[in-house]
């Protein structure tokens, strides 16, 4: 009688082991399950980056405020009858952001009359 218990438990063990450990097994499924979260998470990334990558350039083809904004903060352009104010940190570090031009004010509209 012991022998027949102790045989149907290592059988009992050597069936499982396929569904636990096998090729289509359990940890194999949730170990691709994790890899498709992952997948999922990135491509959502991805998707939101290209949104506005894809934002970007129809504001550059259509109008010409992106453009502005761009020659403003990253070439330090002005316009015409604007006044450029750059405010220096007292520490000498250079500035974080380019300094943005001001905006116009009742002085340069006297100078435009």
């Amino acid at each position: 009688m012991r022998l027949i218990t102790i045989s149907l438990a290592v059988l009992l063990v050597l069936i499982q082991f396929p569904l636990w450990m096998g090729k289509g097994g359990w940890l194999r499924v949730w170990d691709l399950d994790k890899q498709v979260a992952a997948a999922q998470k990135k491509n959502g990334e991805l998707k939101a980056r290209n949104a506005k990558l894809r934002s970007e350039v129809q504001d550059l083809r259509e109008g010409t405020g992106a453009v502005e904004e761009r020659a403003r903060y990253e070439l330090g352009m002005i316009k015409d009858g604007e006044i450029f104010i750059q405010i220096l940190d007292p520490n000498g570090a250079p500035p974080a952001v380019p300094a943005v031009p001001a905006a116009p004010t009742t002085l340069q509209a006297k100078k435009g009359n």
